[in-house]
């Protein structure tokens, strides 16, 4: 906070349960953001996949770079808000540039990667990138602001702000996704209405200017209006937020540039702290470090694994999940509204508990609770592989029951896990790396998602696992492109447009060579077809779903033994942690 945040009068509004109404201007302004995040998101791997004709492994590859460098940016963000822009104006531009983006989503063209609409669809999520990172970094920074460093309404003050993200998102995944998969509507209109869900959120900002009373402005306003190369300096950092637009623009194409530049950059950003820590910090504030580091480290696993919700777990409930639920089909983007509202229904029971333990003196440490909540996630895995295997490992649908315990269990450890990461980034850091620390978590998690890309990469295409010349040619197109035998995913150029031509001739005559055997499937088929086209008992579904279980059986293993060996180590980092020694004064008190 600026000293001329500091100096700011105490807000004694109290309208909003208690709180201030900016608060209130903020819970919808996040809660509209996150609508239209989540919603479009539910789309993406089916809009991919389905509407531009990508395979299995290209779709998960452009997934996994884009939620990457949407955990990137933030760091641009933060920093620019911080130093010059105040985070009202980051938030303000972040905000009209998702609702470009997002608008320019539900311009869907005719489909097929040789579609020139292919550009404007890279320029939406080059959009959505950068404008989640001026808004993402900074909106709840302001939540801070609100208050005093003492004001015991804070923590209070998040978790209302939190209860509209999760109701964002789960609104979102809900609307978005039946529009975005209904016969009746189609894409354009699920990622319009993302739009306008975006469009809201910044009316919203917009409007409630008043009620932040002067939170949140820049931190030295006159150097905003001095001219640098002709313009306004705070023109041209929103130049430069375009020009990181391009940028993205070009990332986005070519997956596997993203997975070097993480990689490079994130082993920079370890030595840095390592460097940092070792030089410049005593020994008790050198062992925190070391301890965020190990939770860090072991974070970039979980969002690897967790986000496979978004992207093979999300087609695989679109392929062979029994989806019926009370005589209604539901749309599979539908069901990524589940993580989100399991959050709001045991969020405070967590919370709850881990107060309770802890006046017995019982409740786990940091890392032991990194541990169960890596155990739940492996096990969360490993139910559905039960489920699957139950139903005959592609021979018929699976019981959408188990699509809900994998939910539960991977909600349940994130919870351990999230929440928990935060708040010790936020203890174990010195005041003079706190911000450091924090980009260092956020970047994790970045590293972590793009990792889950090629993760379910890994799984495969059904169509590329057809016998003939077709799946030859998609192998051999896929080793051409590729760019680093590290990464699966493969740029998007003239091959791929080839490619994608004759996969989709593949599946035409797939369906043609097939028909005969449908027909005579079609009178003693219990499970049907899903709205994918896969029929259960093929095959095509057979040989997808052994892939996935494959894949499944062994992520959700690494991830119970990490756990455990997690939990076995929780002592010795619970010992580098200091937490006797650890100072709360005021100047080390997080915003």
């Amino acid at each position: 906070m600026s000293q001329a945040q500091a100096e700011l009068p105490k807000i004694e509004d109290t309208r909003f349960f208690g709180h201030p109404m900016g608060l209130a201007i903020l819970f919808f302004a996040e809660m509209w953001e996150r609508f239209s995040y989540y919603g479009m998101r539910a789309l993406l791997i089916f809009y991919l996949t389905q509407h531009w004709l990508f395979s299995d492994e290209q779709g998960n590859g452009i997934y996994g770079a884009y939620t990457a460098l949407v955990y990137i940016t933030p760091v641009l963000g933060g920093y620019l808000a911080d130093r010059y822009l105040g985070q009202r104006k980051a938030v303000m531009f972040g905000a009209i540039m998702l609702t470009f983006g997002h608008f320019l989503m539900a311009f869907e063209g005719s489909g097929g990667q040789d579609d020139p609409m292919m550009n404007v669809f890279w320029l939406a999520l080059a959009f959505i990138i950068v404008g989640t990172g001026f808004l993402k970094a900074n909106i709840s920074v302001i939540v801070g602001q609100l208050y005093p460093r003492t004001d015991i309404r804070r923590d209070g003050a998040y978790t209302i702000f939190y209860m509209g993200i999760n109701l964002g998102a789960a609104t979102g995944a809900l609307a978005c996704g039946y529009l975005g998969q209904s016969e009746d509507w189609g894409w354009s209109w699920g990622f319009g209405a993302a739009g306008v869900g975006m469009l809201l959120g910044l009316i919203v900002f917009g409007l409630g200017k008043p009620l932040l009373h002067g939170r949140g402005e820049p931190p030295k306003p006159e150097e905003l209006a001095k001219p640098v190369a002709g313009l306004k300096l705070e023109y041209l950092l929103y130049a430069l937020g375009v020009a990181t637009v391009v940028i993205c623009w070009a990332l986005i194409q070519f997956q596997a540039v993203v997975g070097i530049l993480l990689g490079l950059a994130g082993l920079a950003l370890m030595a840095y702290v390592i460097l940092t820590a070792v030089i410049k910090l005593p020994s008790e504030d050198r062992d925190r470090i070391f301890a965020a580091l190990f939770l860090i480290c072991g974070s970039i696993l979980f969002w690897a694994l967790f986000e496979q919700t978004g992207s093979s777990l999300n087609l695989l409930t679109d392929r062979m999940v029994d989806r019926n639920i009370l005589g209604t089909e539901v749309k599979a983007s539908m069901f990524q509204s589940i993580n989100a509202i399991y959050i709001v229904l045991l969020a405070p029971f967590v919370a709850y508990l881990w107060t309770w333990l802890g006046r017995r003196k019982m409740e786990p440490s940091a890392p032991a609770k990194f541990g169960l909540g890596m155990i739940q996630l492996g096990a969360g895995f490993l139910v559905l592989v039960w489920g699957l295997v139950g139903a005959g490992t592609g021979a018929e649908l699976t019981p959408v029951i188990f699509i809900f315990l994998i939910y539960l269990l991977h909600t349940t450890g994130e919870l351990c896990l999230s929440p928990v990461g935060l708040s010790a980034m936020n203890r174990l850091a010195p005041a003079s790396m706190a911000s450091l620390i924090m980009a260092t978590w956020f970047f994790a998690t970045a590293a972590g998602n793009f990792t889950a890309g090629q993760i379910a990469s890994a799984v495969g295409s059904p169509e590329t696992k057809s016998s003939g010349d077709t799946a030859a040619e998609v192998e051999d197109a896929d080793a051409e492109a590729s760019v680093s035998p590290a990464s699966e995913a493969t740029p998007v150029d003239a091959e791929v447009v080839t490619l994608a031509q004759s996969g989709s001739e593949m599946v035409g005559n797939e369906e043609a060579e097939t028909s005969g055997e449908e027909e005579a499937k079609d009178g003693g088929e219990e499970g049907g077809e899903s709205d994918s086209g896969m029929v259960p008992g093929t095959e095509e579904a057979k040989e997808y779903t052994a892939a996935v279980v494959g894949i499944y059986r062994t992520i959700g293993w690494i991830a119970v033994i990490v756990g455990i060996v997690i939990i076995a180590l929780s002592p010795v980092i619970k010992m580098l942690m200091h937490l006797d020694t650890l100072k709360d004064s005021e100047e080390e008190a997080v915003a």
